[in-house]
C-alpha cells in the first residue's frame, strides 16, 4: 500500500493497514473527531494518552497506522488515538487465496456488519462506535480457525480519557458495585477479580467464559485420581469364620444371646463351651464418596444453575430487546450445559452423595485437579473490578453512565453539607444480566438542612403524571422544603451527553464562541420548567422553579461568559459544565438554591404580564391591628361583627386597611393577644370616630402573644405579617430589610426575640435588633449596617449587601450559629 497523500480533517483516509501472508486488511475513516477545530488545533494540544492497538496472526508481514503528525502511514510503534465515539469506520479484508474468510466480533451488530461483497471473496462493511468506548476486537477467521486478531481502541470525544471517564466509572461502581457493567456491547475494558461485592450474571459470564475449559480439565483429573478413604463395613458371616471382634461385632452378639450354641470347642462360658451361630465381621474397603468429592459435585451444580440461569435471563432479555440474539453466544452457553450435565452423569459422580455440611479440607485446597476446581469455583463467584487486563468486561454506553453519575455525584454533594435522612437511598434491579437504577420514586435521597431542618429530596427519573398534556420525567428532580410554605420547590437537573464545541464558522460557534450544550437542550428544560404543574383548590401553576443542562464539560472558566450560564441567573432555565473534575458551578448553584429564601425564589420567577403587581398587592395587603379593651366591647364585636374606633385612636394610613384584627388587651381578663382577623366590608364615619363592618371573624393558627409589648391604641401591619407571625413586636417591621433579616432568622427558629425602641408598637419607630439563641442580628441605621454578633466576634455587614446579595447574609448567619 502506497503511502497517503495529507488530508484535512474531515475526510477519510486508511487508518490502519495490516499485511499477512492469507490476507490484508485496511480501516478508513476520520483520523480526527468533530471536537477539534481544525488539525492544528489537534497537534498543538498535550495530548497525554496514547492509542493501545494490539495484532496478532499468522504469518504477519507488517502494520502501519496513521500518524497525526506526519499525515501518513507509518511502522506501529505509539500513537496517539485515531478512534473515536459516535464514528463509523470502514473495514476491508482482502484474502491472498482461495479460503473463504470470516468477519468475527463478539458483538451480533458488528459481527453481522462485515460481509463478502456480491460474488466476491473481498469483506467490506462498517464498524459503528456510538457511545461506546474502550477496547474492541475482532478476529478473521478461517473455517473455525483464527487467523488474525485485531485490538483497537475506542476513545471518548466529550470526555478526557484518563482524568474524566475512568473517574466516572470509578465514582459510579464505588457508589454501587457494577453499576456500570453491560453485557456484551461493542467494546470492553480490562477487569480483575473483586474479593468483595454481589457479580451479576454478566460478570459470572466474563468469568467462566474464561475459565470453563479448565474447570472442565481440573473434574477430569478428579476422576482419574480421585481422593478416596478406608471404612470400615460390617457383614454377617457365620460364627466359624468370626475372627477378632471390633466394639460393634461385640454389641452385636452382646444383645442376641439366642445366637449361640453348645459345642465341642469353642468359648468357655460358666462350665459351657459355646459358638455363635452368626455375627459381624469388620473389615475395611475402599470408597469415593468423601465429603470433597461431593463438595466438587456441589460446585458443579452450583455452576450449571448459573448457565441455566444465565440462558433464561438471555431469551428474557431478548424478549424485551435489552439483549439482541446471538445464535453463537446460546450455542456457547449450550455447551457448557450439557458438558457439565455430563459429567455428573458419569458412572463415578452417579455415587457421590449430596453435600451436607460445610468443607475445610487441605485437599480442595492443595490435592491435584481439587485445588483447581477449587480456585477457579471461587474466582468464578466473585465480581470483577475495571482495573486489570486478565479478564474482557463490557460496560453500559458514556450516555447512560453519565447520567446515573449525575445523579449519584449530586447526592455525594448534598451528603457532604447536609445531613442524610434516608437510609435507603438507592434501590437497584439485579433481577437481569446486569444491575440498573429503578427509575421510579424509590430510587431517592432525603437530607435535612443542619441549621433550618428543611427537607431536600433527590429523585431519580421521577415521573409527573396526571398533567394537563404529557408524563414528564427529567433525570434528577431536587425538591426543597422551605420553612412556612406549604409547598415545595422543585429544580430539574437533566444530564445530556451531548455538546456543541462552538467549532469556528459555525452558527453555535459566531453566537457564544465557547463549547457548550445544545440549544435544543435548553428548549427541552423550558418544557421540563413549563410542563410540571400542579392544581390545588384553582387553576393549575407550575411547581418547578428552575430547570438546567449538566453536559460533560471540563473548562468552568470560559463558561462562565456563555450566554447559557448568565441565563440561570436571568430566568432559573441553562446548562452548567459536569465532571468528575469540574462539579464546581454544580456545587454552587445546589447551595445557593437551598439556602435562598421562598421570597427571593418567587421574586426571580418568570410570570405572566401583569400578574406580579396583583401578587404584590395581595401580598402586601394592610391590616388595622386595633385594641379591644373590655370584655362587652370584644363579644359584641365578635357577635355583630362591628368595631367602632375613636378617630384619634386611628393609626395614619388606616384608610388602606383592607383587614381588621383585634388586640385584646390584659383589662379584657381574656387571653392577651391577637387571635382573630377579618376582611373589612364597609366604613362609617361617625361622631369622632369611625364603625367598621367587617365580613366573618376567622382565626389564626396561633395566638400573637405580646411578650412585654403593646398596642395602645391601633397599628397597621400586612396580611402576610400577620398570618406568620407569633409574637406581637414581629408584627412592626417598617422597612424592608428589617423583614428580609426577620425571614431568615425564622427559617432558622421559632424562637426570636424581637427589640424595639419602644414597648408599643404603634409608637415604634424601628427594629433594634433579633436574638437567636447566642447569636445577635443588631440593626446599626447611623452606619446603614447590620451587626452579626456572637459571643465577643462582630460580623459587619452592609444594608446594601443585604439588598443585592440575602443569601450571603443568610450564609453567614447560619455559619456563625454552627461555630
Amino acid at each position: 500500500m502506497a503511502l497517503l497523500p495529507s488530508g484535512s480533517a474531515h475526510e477519510e483516509v486508511e487508518l490502519v493497514v495490516i499485511d499477512t501472508e492469507i490476507c490484508s486488511v485496511v480501516i478508513k475513516g476520520r483520523p480526527f473527531h468533530p471536537k477539534y477545530e481544525s488539525l492544528q488545533h489537534y497537534l498543538s494540544m498535550d495530548f497525554h494518552d496514547l492509542m493501545q492497538l494490539d495484532v496478532h496472526g499468522e504469518g504477519l508481514k507488517e502494520v502501519r497506522v496513521f500518524d497525526v503528525g506526519t499525515r501518513e502511514l507509518v511502522p506501529h510503534t505509539h500513537h496517539r488515538p485515531i478512534f473515536f465515539e459516535n464514528s463509523v469506520y470502514q473495514v476491508m479484508v482482502f484474502p491472498k487465496h482461495d479460503e473463504d474468510l470470516i468477519f468475527h466480533h463478539e458483538n451480533p451488530s458488528l459481527r453481522r456488519a462485515v460481509t463478502p461483497l456480491y460474488n466476491q471473496k473481498i469483506l467490506a462493511g462498517n464498524l459503528h462506535f456510538q457511545n461506546d468506548i474502550g477496547l474492541s476486537t475482532f478476529e478473521i477467521r478461517e473455517e473455525n480457525k483464527t487467523i488474525l486478531e485485531v485490538t483497537l481502541e475506542v476513545f471518548p470525544s466529550k470526555l478526557d480519557y484518563k482524568r474524566d471517564y475512568q473517574k466516572l466509572l470509578e465514582e459510579v461502581n464505588d457508589e454501587i458495585y457494577n453499576l456500570a457493567y453491560h453485557f456484551i456491547k461493542k467494546t470492553y475494558l480490562g477487569a480483575k477479580t473483586k474479593l468483595d461485592g454481589t457479580p451479576s450474571l454478566a460478570e459470572f459470564y466474563r468469568l467462566i467464559s474464561v475459565h470453563f475449559a479448565t474447570f472442565l480439565d481440573a473434574i477430569h483429573r478428579i476422576e482419574r485420581q480421585p481422593h478416596h478413604k478406608l471404612v470400615k463395613v460390617h457383614e454377617k458371616k457365620r460364627g466359624d469364620q468370626l475372627q477378632r471382634l471390633d466394639t460393634k461385632g461385640r454389641a452385636y452378639l452382646r444383645k442376641r444371646a439366642h445366637v449361640f450354641v453348645d459345642v465341642e470347642n469353642g468359648i468357655r462360658i460358666q462350665e459351657r463351651t459355646l459358638m455363635p451361630t452368626e455375627g459381624l465381621k469388620m473389615k475395611k474397603t475402599l470408597t469415593y464418596d468423601t465429603t470433597e468429592n461431593r463438595y466438587v459435585k456441589w460446585m458443579m451444580g452450583r455452576l450449571l444453575q448459573k448457565l441455566e440461569l444465565l440462558h433464561q435471563k438471555l431469551s428474557t432479555n431478548h424478549r424485551r430487546q435489552e439483549v439482541e440474539l446471538d445464535q453463537e453466544l446460546f450455542s456457547k452457553i449450550d455447551t457448557m450445559i450439557k458438558e457439565i450435565k455430563m459429567k455428573r452423569k458419569n458412572v463415578f459422580w452417579r455415587d457421590i452423595g449430596s453435600l451436607d455440611r460445610s468443607v475445610m479440607s487441605l485437599v480442595l485446597q492443595m490435592a491435584p485437579g481439587y485445588r483447581d476446581a477449587f480456585k477457579i469455583y471461587l474466582t468464578v463467584s466473585k465480581g470483577l473490578s475495571l482495573q486489570g487486563k486478565l479478564y474482557q468486561m463490557s460496560v453500559k454506553d458514556v450516555a447512560t453512565l453519565y447520567e446515573y453519575w449525575t445523579y449519584l455525584k449530586l447526592g455525594q454533594i448534598l451528603a457532604r453539607k447536609y445531613e442524610q435522612v434516608s437510609q435507603d437511598i438507592i434501590k437497584v434491579s439485579r433481577d437481569g444480566l446486569y444491575v440498573n437504577l429503578e427509575s421510579n420514586t424509590t430510587a431517592r435521597r432525603v437530607f435535612k438542612h443542619p441549621i433550618t431542618n428543611e427537607k431536600i429530596e433527590l429523585t431519580y427519573q421521577k415521573r409527573e403524571g396526571n398533567l394537563p398534556t404529557v408524563q414528564q420525567k427529567p433525570d434528577v428532580m431536587l425538591t426543597i422544603a422551605k420553612k412556612g410554605k406549604d409547598y415545595a420547590f422543585n429544580y430539574i437537573f437533566d444530564a445530556k451527553y451531548r455538546i456543541d464545541f462552538a467549532a469556528e464558522n459555525t452558527y453555535y460557534g459566531s453566537r457564544y464562541q465557547t463549547a457548550g450544550p445544545l440549544e435544543e437542550d435548553i428548549n427541552t428544560m423550558h418544557r421540563y420548567r413549563d410542563s410540571i404543574v400542579v392544581k390545588q383548590n384553582g387553576p393549575y401553576e407550575r411547581n418547578a422553579f428552575g430547570a438546567y443542562v449538566l453536559f460533560p464539560w471540563g473548562d468552568e472558566t470560559s463558561y462562565q461568559s456563555h450566554d447559557f450560564y448568565k441565563s440561570i441567573g436571568e430566568v432559573n432555565i441553562g446548562g452548567l459544565p459536569f465532571l468528575p473534575n469540574a462539579t464546581d458551578l454544580v456545587e454552587r448553584l445546589v447551595e445557593h438554591l437551598i439556602d435562598k429564601s421562598p421570597e427571593e425564589i418567587l421574586e426571580e420567577g418568570i410570570l405572566p404580564r401583569g400578574v406580579k403587581e396583583e401578587w404584590i398587592s395581595s401580598l402586601d395587603d394592610k391590616v388595622l391591628v386595633a385594641v379591644v379593651s373590655s370584655k362587652d366591647q370584644y363579644q359584641k364585636s365578635m357577635h355583630n361583627r362591628t368595631l367602632t374606633i375613636p378617630n384619634e385612636h386611628l393609626k395614619k394610613g388606616w384608610q388602606e386597611a383592607s383587614y381588621l384584627a383585634l388586640y385584646i388587651s390584659k383589662e379584657t381578663g381574656l387571653q392577651n393577644g391577637i387571635k382573630y382577623y377579618a376582611k373589612i366590608n364597609s366604613v362609617e364615619a361617625r361622631n369622632n370616630s369611625i364603625a367598621f363592618s367587617t365580613d366573618v371573624w376567622e382565626e389564626l393558627s396561633v395566638l400573637i402573644k405580646p411578650v412585654n409589648y403593646g398596642v395602645a391604641a391601633s397599628a397597621i401591619t400586612t396580611l402576610n405579617q400577620l398570618r406568620e407571625a407569633k409574637e406581637l413586636p414581629e408584627l412592626f417591621m417598617k422597612s424592608a430589610d428589617e423583614l428580609v433579616v426577620w425571614r431568615m432568622l425564622r427559617r432558622v427558629s421559632d424562637q426570636i426575640k424581637v427589640d424595639l425602641d419602644n414597648p408599643k408598637i404603634d409608637k415604634a419607630d424601628r427594629v433594634h435588633s433579633y436574638k437567636i439563641k447566642d447569636l445577635e442580628v443588631r440593626f446599626r441605621y447611623d452606619t446603614m449596617e447590620i451587626e452579626i454578633i456572637k459571643g465577643q466576634l462582630t460580623n459587619t455587614i452592609v444594608f446594601d449587601t443585604l439588598q443585592k446579595q440575602p443569601t450571603f447574609v443568610f450564609k453567614t448567619i447560619t455559619s456563625e450559629l454552627q461555630s
